[in-house]
């Protein structure tokens, strides 16, 4: 059984960082997009950054320069690191897995999200 877990997040005050941490279990990262979401209340789920089955990383275009998204594969853990953090910031955040590409079926897996909220 897959299983994705978060943690990390909290209050935070406006100018300050994070890191949010998302174990795996279940699958190997091989083959699979790594992703983190964010979502508002009464809002959908809005794609923050990933790192692709074949390596690359890719961040949001507007959020470029404060979010870092990365990995470490015999840990079988994501991370994402958020700096210069605003009161617009504030989210559940979720991480997601995706594949994988080398064979079907391909399948998205959710964990539950964490929040972050970013206030003085």
């Amino acid at each position: 059984q897959v299983q994705l877990v978060e943690s990390g997040g909290g209050l935070v005050q406006p100018g300050g960082s994070t890191r949010l941490s998302c174990t795996i279990s279940g699958i190997t990262f091989a083959g699979h997009d790594l992703n983190w979401y964010r979502q508002i209340p009464g809002n959908g789920r809005d794609w923050v950054a990933r790192i692709g089955h074949t390596g690359g990383g890719y961040i949001k275009a507007y959020l470029k320069g404060g979010f870092t998204i990365s990995k470490v594969d015999g840990e079988n853990t994501m991370y994402l690191d958020v700096d210069h953090l605003q009161p617009e910031d504030t989210a559940k955040y979720l991480c997601n897995v995706y594949g994988p590409y080398d064979g079907p079926p391909r399948r998205s897996h959710w964990g539950r999200g964490i929040q972050v909220t970013v206030a003085s």
